[in-house]
Protein backbone atom coordinates (compact mmCIF):
# COMPACT_ATOMS: atom_id res chain seq x y z
CA UNK A 1 0.00 0.00 0.00
CA UNK A 2 2.84 2.17 0.34
CA UNK A 3 1.94 3.40 3.62
CA UNK A 4 3.20 2.64 7.53
CA UNK A 5 0.57 0.51 8.52
CA UNK A 6 -0.34 -1.85 11.69
CA UNK A 7 -2.06 -4.52 11.44
CA UNK A 8 -4.73 -4.83 14.69
CA UNK A 9 -5.43 -8.99 15.15
CA UNK A 10 -7.92 -10.50 17.32
CA UNK A 11 -11.31 -9.38 19.08
CA UNK A 12 -9.04 -6.60 21.04
CA UNK A 13 -7.72 -5.46 18.14
CA UNK A 14 -10.86 -5.58 16.18
CA UNK A 15 -12.63 -3.38 19.30
CA UNK A 16 -9.95 -1.14 19.74
CA UNK A 17 -10.32 0.03 15.96
CA UNK A 18 -14.09 -0.42 15.75
CA UNK A 19 -14.82 1.72 19.36
CA UNK A 20 -12.34 4.31 18.56
CA UNK A 21 -13.82 5.20 15.25
CA UNK A 22 -13.65 9.00 14.72
CA UNK A 23 -11.63 9.15 17.85
CA UNK A 24 -8.32 7.97 17.22
CA UNK A 25 -8.73 6.74 14.12
CA UNK A 26 -10.79 7.29 11.10
CA UNK A 27 -11.61 5.62 7.63
CA UNK A 28 -9.07 5.80 5.52
CA UNK A 29 -8.95 4.18 1.57
CA UNK A 30 -5.39 3.51 -0.45
CA UNK A 31 -4.93 5.90 -2.56
CA UNK A 32 -5.05 3.26 -5.51
CA UNK A 33 -8.74 2.37 -4.91
CA UNK A 34 -9.14 6.58 -5.36
CA UNK A 35 -7.81 6.42 -8.47
CA UNK A 36 -9.82 3.48 -9.72
CA UNK A 37 -13.11 4.82 -7.95
CA UNK A 38 -13.21 8.47 -7.96
CA UNK A 39 -14.61 10.92 -10.34
CA UNK A 40 -10.87 12.31 -12.82
CA UNK A 41 -11.33 15.64 -11.57
CA UNK A 42 -12.55 15.06 -7.59
CA UNK A 43 -8.98 13.26 -7.28
CA UNK A 44 -6.74 16.90 -6.38
CA UNK A 45 -9.79 18.60 -4.85
CA UNK A 46 -9.00 19.13 -1.40
CA UNK A 47 -12.59 19.94 -0.49
CA UNK A 48 -14.11 16.68 -1.97
CA UNK A 49 -15.63 14.70 0.78
CA UNK A 50 -15.32 11.21 1.88
CA UNK A 51 -17.71 9.00 -0.61
CA UNK A 52 -17.00 5.60 0.62
CA UNK A 53 -19.23 6.39 3.77
CA UNK A 54 -22.77 5.93 3.72
CA UNK A 55 -25.97 8.12 2.14
CA UNK A 56 -29.00 7.88 4.17
CA UNK A 57 -30.93 7.22 0.83
CA UNK A 58 -29.13 3.71 0.41
CA UNK A 59 -30.86 1.78 3.46
CA UNK A 60 -34.27 4.29 3.78
CA UNK A 61 -36.11 1.92 1.25
CA UNK A 62 -34.72 -1.83 1.84
CA UNK A 63 -37.92 -2.98 3.00
CA UNK A 64 -40.09 -2.11 -0.28
CA UNK A 65 -37.22 -3.75 -2.24
CA UNK A 66 -37.27 -7.39 -0.96
CA UNK A 67 -40.64 -7.72 -3.21
CA UNK A 68 -38.34 -6.17 -6.33
CA UNK A 69 -35.50 -8.54 -4.86
CA UNK A 70 -37.96 -12.07 -4.97
CA UNK A 71 -39.47 -10.57 -8.35
CA UNK A 72 -36.17 -10.64 -9.91
CA UNK A 73 -34.68 -13.91 -8.63
CA UNK A 74 -38.06 -15.69 -9.66
CA UNK A 75 -36.82 -13.97 -13.15
CA UNK A 76 -33.39 -15.08 -12.90
CA UNK A 77 -34.21 -18.56 -12.14
CA UNK A 78 -36.77 -19.25 -14.81
CA UNK A 79 -34.12 -17.63 -16.97
CA UNK A 80 -30.60 -18.94 -16.22
CA UNK A 81 -31.26 -22.13 -14.28
CA UNK A 82 -34.32 -23.70 -14.76
CA UNK A 83 -33.64 -24.46 -18.09
CA UNK A 84 -30.44 -26.11 -17.56
CA UNK A 85 -29.52 -29.41 -16.15
CA UNK A 86 -25.90 -27.85 -14.96
CA UNK A 87 -24.92 -24.42 -14.29
CA UNK A 88 -21.76 -22.37 -12.92
CA UNK A 89 -22.82 -21.04 -9.93
CA UNK A 90 -20.57 -17.43 -9.49
CA UNK A 91 -20.95 -16.80 -12.73
CA UNK A 92 -24.79 -16.52 -12.82
CA UNK A 93 -24.53 -15.12 -9.05
CA UNK A 94 -22.72 -12.19 -10.61
CA UNK A 95 -24.99 -11.86 -13.46
CA UNK A 96 -27.76 -11.43 -10.90
CA UNK A 97 -26.46 -9.80 -7.92
CA UNK A 98 -25.22 -7.01 -10.76
CA UNK A 99 -28.39 -6.69 -12.80
CA UNK A 100 -29.94 -6.45 -9.16
CA UNK A 101 -28.31 -3.40 -8.07
CA UNK A 102 -28.67 -1.93 -11.06
CA UNK A 103 -32.39 -2.19 -10.81
CA UNK A 104 -32.39 -0.86 -7.41
CA UNK A 105 -29.63 1.95 -7.52
CA UNK A 106 -30.57 3.07 -10.72
CA UNK A 107 -33.31 1.84 -11.89
CA UNK A 108 -32.52 0.35 -15.03
CA UNK A 109 -33.62 -3.12 -16.45
CA UNK A 110 -31.74 -2.76 -20.19
CA UNK A 111 -30.15 -6.28 -20.10
CA UNK A 112 -27.86 -5.38 -22.99
CA UNK A 113 -26.70 -2.55 -21.11
CA UNK A 114 -26.05 -4.02 -17.81
CA UNK A 115 -24.37 -7.09 -19.66
CA UNK A 116 -22.37 -4.23 -21.60
CA UNK A 117 -21.09 -2.79 -18.96
CA UNK A 118 -20.10 -5.25 -16.45
CA UNK A 119 -16.79 -6.10 -18.61
CA UNK A 120 -15.68 -2.81 -17.24
CA UNK A 121 -16.55 -3.11 -13.69
CA UNK A 122 -14.67 -6.43 -14.27
CA UNK A 123 -11.65 -4.26 -14.72
CA UNK A 124 -11.81 -2.36 -12.04
CA UNK A 125 -12.82 -5.24 -9.61
CA UNK A 126 -9.22 -6.11 -11.01
CA UNK A 127 -7.14 -3.30 -10.92
CA UNK A 128 -7.86 -2.81 -7.27
CA UNK A 129 -5.16 -5.93 -6.54
CA UNK A 130 -2.69 -4.20 -9.37
CA UNK A 131 0.68 -2.38 -9.08
CA UNK A 132 -0.48 1.20 -9.49
CA UNK A 133 1.51 1.62 -13.05
CA UNK A 134 -0.62 3.33 -15.21
CA UNK A 135 0.84 2.52 -18.95
CA UNK A 136 -1.17 0.51 -21.70
CA UNK A 137 -1.37 -3.01 -20.90
CA UNK A 138 -1.28 -3.09 -17.33
CA UNK A 139 -4.11 -4.50 -15.53
CA UNK A 140 -4.17 -0.68 -13.83
CA UNK A 141 -4.44 1.26 -17.14
CA UNK A 142 -7.19 -0.72 -17.86
CA UNK A 143 -9.09 -0.35 -14.67
CA UNK A 144 -8.68 3.41 -15.30
CA UNK A 145 -10.40 2.98 -18.63
CA UNK A 146 -13.09 1.37 -17.69
CA UNK A 147 -13.35 3.63 -14.63
CA UNK A 148 -13.25 6.78 -16.98
CA UNK A 149 -15.95 5.10 -19.39
CA UNK A 150 -18.13 4.23 -16.58
CA UNK A 151 -18.17 7.31 -14.91
CA UNK A 152 -19.21 8.69 -18.59
CA UNK A 153 -22.41 6.23 -18.98
CA UNK A 154 -23.29 7.77 -15.31
CA UNK A 155 -23.26 11.19 -15.85
CA UNK A 156 -25.49 10.74 -19.20
CA UNK A 157 -27.85 8.52 -17.05
CA UNK A 158 -27.56 11.21 -13.85
CA UNK A 159 -28.35 14.06 -16.47
CA UNK A 160 -31.39 12.46 -17.59
CA UNK A 161 -32.89 11.40 -14.04
CA UNK A 162 -32.50 14.90 -12.90
CA UNK A 163 -34.29 16.15 -16.04
CA UNK A 164 -37.04 13.55 -15.36
CA UNK A 165 -37.73 14.54 -12.01
CA UNK A 166 -37.76 18.34 -12.96
CA UNK A 167 -40.18 17.69 -15.12
CA UNK A 168 -41.82 15.62 -12.53
CA UNK A 169 -41.89 12.32 -14.67
CA UNK A 170 -40.09 10.18 -12.05
CA UNK A 171 -40.88 11.42 -8.73
CA UNK A 172 -41.60 7.84 -7.40
CA UNK A 173 -39.08 6.62 -8.31
CA UNK A 174 -37.96 4.18 -5.12
CA UNK A 175 -33.61 3.97 -6.28
CA UNK A 176 -30.56 5.58 -4.63
CA UNK A 177 -30.07 8.00 -7.81
CA UNK A 178 -33.54 9.48 -7.56
CA UNK A 179 -33.07 9.91 -3.86
CA UNK A 180 -29.61 11.28 -3.80
CA UNK A 181 -30.56 13.62 -5.83
CA UNK A 182 -33.81 14.76 -4.23
CA UNK A 183 -32.59 14.84 -0.73
CA UNK A 184 -29.59 16.22 1.17
CA UNK A 185 -26.67 14.01 2.80
CA UNK A 186 -26.61 14.06 7.02
CA UNK A 187 -25.25 17.57 6.54
CA UNK A 188 -27.59 18.94 4.65
CA UNK A 189 -26.30 18.90 1.10
CA UNK A 190 -27.19 17.75 -2.38
CA UNK A 191 -24.33 15.96 -3.61
CA UNK A 192 -22.88 17.32 -7.47
CA UNK A 193 -22.91 15.22 -10.65
CA UNK A 194 -19.48 13.90 -10.38
CA UNK A 195 -19.77 12.84 -6.70
CA UNK A 196 -23.22 11.15 -6.94
CA UNK A 197 -21.47 8.92 -9.91
CA UNK A 198 -18.24 8.55 -7.92
CA UNK A 199 -20.71 7.38 -4.77
CA UNK A 200 -22.72 5.07 -7.19
CA UNK A 201 -19.82 3.30 -8.80
CA UNK A 202 -18.65 2.48 -5.18
CA UNK A 203 -21.90 0.99 -4.35
CA UNK A 204 -22.42 -1.11 -7.49
CA UNK A 205 -19.06 -2.25 -7.40
CA UNK A 206 -19.36 -3.03 -3.91
CA UNK A 207 -22.83 -4.51 -3.82
CA UNK A 208 -21.63 -6.52 -6.88
CA UNK A 209 -18.28 -8.19 -5.89
CA UNK A 210 -18.82 -9.71 -2.14
CA UNK A 211 -22.65 -10.38 -2.70
CA UNK A 212 -22.10 -12.67 -5.55
CA UNK A 213 -19.40 -14.76 -3.43
CA UNK A 214 -21.58 -14.98 -0.64
CA UNK A 215 -24.26 -16.21 -2.41
CA UNK A 216 -21.55 -18.74 -4.22
CA UNK A 217 -20.30 -19.51 -0.94
CA UNK A 218 -23.85 -20.44 0.60
CA UNK A 219 -25.04 -22.72 -2.22
CA UNK A 220 -21.26 -24.54 -1.87
CA UNK A 221 -22.02 -25.39 1.66
CA UNK A 222 -25.83 -26.28 1.28
CA UNK A 223 -24.29 -28.56 -1.44
CA UNK A 224 -21.86 -29.93 0.70
CA UNK A 225 -23.93 -30.81 3.62
CA UNK A 226 -27.43 -32.50 3.24
CA UNK A 227 -28.96 -31.97 6.91
CA UNK A 228 -27.61 -28.38 6.80
CA UNK A 229 -29.69 -28.36 3.10
CA UNK A 230 -32.87 -30.15 4.72
CA UNK A 231 -33.37 -27.54 7.49
CA UNK A 232 -32.97 -24.34 5.08
CA UNK A 233 -35.62 -26.07 2.54
CA UNK A 234 -37.78 -26.57 5.72
CA UNK A 235 -37.66 -23.34 7.04
CA UNK A 236 -38.12 -21.66 2.95
CA UNK A 237 -40.73 -24.29 2.27
CA UNK A 238 -42.90 -23.48 5.53
CA UNK A 239 -42.48 -19.36 4.30
CA UNK A 240 -43.34 -20.43 0.38
CA UNK A 241 -46.94 -22.77 1.68
CA UNK A 242 -48.00 -19.17 3.70
CA UNK A 243 -47.91 -17.33 0.19
CA UNK A 244 -50.52 -16.86 -2.15
CA UNK A 245 -49.55 -18.03 -6.17
CA UNK A 246 -48.96 -14.56 -7.41
CA UNK A 247 -47.29 -13.19 -3.81
CA UNK A 248 -44.20 -11.91 -3.86
CA UNK A 249 -41.87 -12.23 -0.23
CA UNK A 250 -42.13 -9.13 2.28
CA UNK A 251 -40.07 -7.95 5.19
CA UNK A 252 -41.73 -10.30 8.22
CA UNK A 253 -40.73 -13.79 5.54
CA UNK A 254 -37.46 -12.31 5.78
CA UNK A 255 -36.91 -11.71 9.59
CA UNK A 256 -38.71 -15.55 9.84
CA UNK A 257 -35.63 -17.15 8.22
CA UNK A 258 -33.32 -17.26 11.32
CA UNK A 259 -32.39 -20.72 10.00
CA UNK A 260 -31.06 -19.60 7.00
CA UNK A 261 -29.58 -16.34 8.44
CA UNK A 262 -27.73 -18.77 10.60
CA UNK A 263 -25.97 -20.60 7.23
CA UNK A 264 -25.66 -17.77 5.47
CA UNK A 265 -23.43 -16.52 8.19
CA UNK A 266 -21.58 -19.35 9.24
CA UNK A 267 -20.52 -19.54 5.21
CA UNK A 268 -19.36 -15.67 5.51
CA UNK A 269 -17.50 -17.35 8.29
CA UNK A 270 -15.69 -19.69 6.62
CA UNK A 271 -15.30 -18.01 3.33
CA UNK A 272 -15.42 -13.95 3.90
CA UNK A 273 -16.64 -12.41 0.81
CA UNK A 274 -14.43 -9.42 1.49
CA UNK A 275 -10.38 -9.48 3.51
CA UNK A 276 -10.57 -6.60 6.09
CA UNK A 277 -10.91 -2.78 6.39
CA UNK A 278 -8.23 0.53 6.84
CA UNK A 279 -7.97 3.47 9.40
CA UNK A 280 -6.01 6.25 9.70
CA UNK A 281 -4.86 7.56 13.07
CA UNK A 282 -5.99 11.19 13.87
CA UNK A 283 -3.47 11.03 16.70
CA UNK A 284 -0.65 9.35 18.63
CA UNK A 285 -2.00 6.11 20.63
CA UNK A 286 -0.56 3.30 22.35
CA UNK A 287 -2.32 -0.24 21.86
CA UNK A 288 -0.80 -3.29 23.69
CA UNK A 289 2.50 -1.85 24.58
CA UNK A 290 3.13 -0.13 21.07
CA UNK A 291 2.81 3.10 19.94
CA UNK A 292 1.12 3.85 16.63
CA UNK A 293 1.77 7.63 15.27
CA UNK A 294 -0.32 10.37 14.07
CA UNK A 295 -0.79 9.64 10.05
CA UNK A 296 0.08 5.82 10.32
CA UNK A 297 -2.62 3.67 8.58
CA UNK A 298 -4.27 0.17 10.45
CA UNK A 299 -5.40 -2.63 8.86
CA UNK A 300 -7.87 -4.92 10.48
CA UNK A 301 -8.73 -8.55 8.81
CA UNK A 302 -11.23 -11.17 9.47
CA UNK A 303 -8.75 -14.02 9.09
CA UNK A 304 -6.94 -12.85 12.46
CA UNK A 305 -10.75 -14.50 13.96
CA UNK A 306 -12.80 -16.26 11.95
CA UNK A 307 -10.65 -19.15 12.46
CA UNK A 308 -9.57 -18.49 15.76
CA UNK A 309 -10.53 -22.06 17.32
CA UNK A 310 -10.33 -19.48 20.81
CA UNK A 311 -13.56 -17.75 19.13
CA UNK A 312 -14.62 -20.84 17.61
CA UNK A 313 -14.00 -24.40 18.38
CA UNK A 314 -13.30 -26.79 15.98
CA UNK A 315 -12.91 -23.81 13.50
CA UNK A 316 -13.19 -25.57 9.83
CA UNK A 317 -16.30 -27.20 10.65
CA UNK A 318 -19.47 -26.28 9.16
CA UNK A 319 -21.68 -25.59 12.16
CA UNK A 320 -24.69 -23.24 11.37
CA UNK A 321 -25.40 -23.29 15.79
CA UNK A 322 -22.90 -21.09 16.61
CA UNK A 323 -25.05 -18.26 15.76
CA UNK A 324 -27.70 -19.19 18.07
CA UNK A 325 -28.74 -17.67 21.32
CA UNK A 326 -26.20 -15.10 21.89
CA UNK A 327 -24.09 -16.23 19.38
CA UNK A 328 -20.43 -15.59 18.68
CA UNK A 329 -18.19 -13.14 21.48
CA UNK A 330 -18.50 -9.49 20.19
CA UNK A 331 -15.89 -8.53 17.69
CA UNK A 332 -15.32 -12.45 16.39
CA UNK A 333 -17.53 -12.44 13.67
CA UNK A 334 -16.84 -9.18 11.37
CA UNK A 335 -17.50 -10.17 7.66
CA UNK A 336 -19.15 -6.36 7.73
CA UNK A 337 -16.10 -4.60 10.45
CA UNK A 338 -17.72 -2.73 13.20
CA UNK A 339 -18.37 0.57 14.36
CA UNK A 340 -20.00 3.81 13.12
CA UNK A 341 -18.30 2.97 9.57
CA UNK A 342 -19.05 -1.05 10.01
CA UNK A 343 -20.20 -1.80 6.19
CA UNK A 344 -23.69 0.32 5.01
CA UNK A 345 -24.72 -2.52 2.63
CA UNK A 346 -25.19 -5.43 5.60
CA UNK A 347 -28.77 -5.29 5.85
CA UNK A 348 -28.77 -4.87 1.81
CA UNK A 349 -26.26 -7.91 1.89
CA UNK A 350 -28.80 -9.69 4.49
CA UNK A 351 -31.95 -9.16 2.09
CA UNK A 352 -29.89 -10.22 -1.25
CA UNK A 353 -28.20 -13.34 0.17
CA UNK A 354 -31.75 -15.18 1.95
CA UNK A 355 -34.22 -13.73 -0.73
CA UNK A 356 -32.23 -15.56 -3.28
CA UNK A 357 -31.73 -18.69 -0.87
CA UNK A 358 -35.42 -18.90 -0.63
CA UNK A 359 -35.89 -19.12 -4.53
CA UNK A 360 -32.66 -21.46 -5.05
CA UNK A 361 -33.95 -23.67 -2.54
CA UNK A 362 -37.22 -23.61 -2.93
CA UNK A 363 -36.90 -25.64 -6.00
CA UNK A 364 -34.05 -27.31 -6.33
CA UNK A 365 -31.55 -29.90 -4.96
CA UNK A 366 -27.95 -28.97 -5.15
CA UNK A 367 -25.07 -31.19 -6.33
CA UNK A 368 -21.73 -30.26 -6.82
CA UNK A 369 -19.95 -31.37 -9.92
CA UNK A 370 -16.49 -30.96 -8.87
CA UNK A 371 -16.50 -32.41 -5.76
CA UNK A 372 -12.86 -31.49 -4.39
CA UNK A 373 -12.85 -27.94 -6.58
CA UNK A 374 -9.41 -25.39 -6.20
CA UNK A 375 -10.68 -22.20 -4.59
CA UNK A 376 -8.52 -19.47 -5.11
CA UNK A 377 -8.08 -15.99 -3.78
CA UNK A 378 -8.41 -13.05 -5.21
CA UNK A 379 -8.32 -11.34 -2.67
CA UNK A 380 -11.97 -12.98 -2.10
CA UNK A 381 -12.50 -16.58 -2.40
CA UNK A 382 -13.15 -18.03 -5.89
CA UNK A 383 -14.02 -21.18 -6.92
CA UNK A 384 -11.23 -22.37 -9.64
CA UNK A 385 -14.21 -23.71 -12.00
CA UNK A 386 -16.77 -21.62 -11.16
CA UNK A 387 -18.76 -24.23 -8.80
CA UNK A 388 -20.42 -25.74 -11.61
CA UNK A 389 -23.70 -27.94 -10.18
CA UNK A 390 -26.42 -30.35 -11.05
CA UNK A 391 -30.30 -29.13 -10.59
CA UNK A 392 -32.43 -31.65 -9.42
CA UNK A 393 -36.29 -29.62 -9.35
CA UNK A 394 -38.32 -30.08 -6.24
CA UNK A 395 -41.32 -32.68 -7.50
CA UNK A 396 -44.32 -30.52 -7.05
Amino acid sequence: MGENMAVMCGASGNKFLFSNEDKLVTSWWPNLIKKILYFPSLLNDASTRDLTKPHRALLQFLKQYVEIMDLMAHKHIDMDWAPNKKVKVYLLSKKYTFALSCRLFLKIEDSEWVARISNDFDHIMAGFISLPIDIPGTTFNRAIKAKNILHKELIEIIKKRKKELTEKRDLAAQDLLSHMLLVPDENGKVLNEMEISTYILGVLLASHETTSTAITFVLKYLSEFPDVYDAVLKEQMEIAKSKGPEEFLNWNDIQNMKHSWNVARESMRLSPPGIGGFREALTDFTYEGFTVPKGWKTHWTVHSTHKNPEYFPDPEKFDPSRFEGEGPVPYTFVPFGGGPHMCHGKEYARLELLVFMYNVVSRFKLEKVVPNEKITYNPSPIPANGLPMRLQPHKM
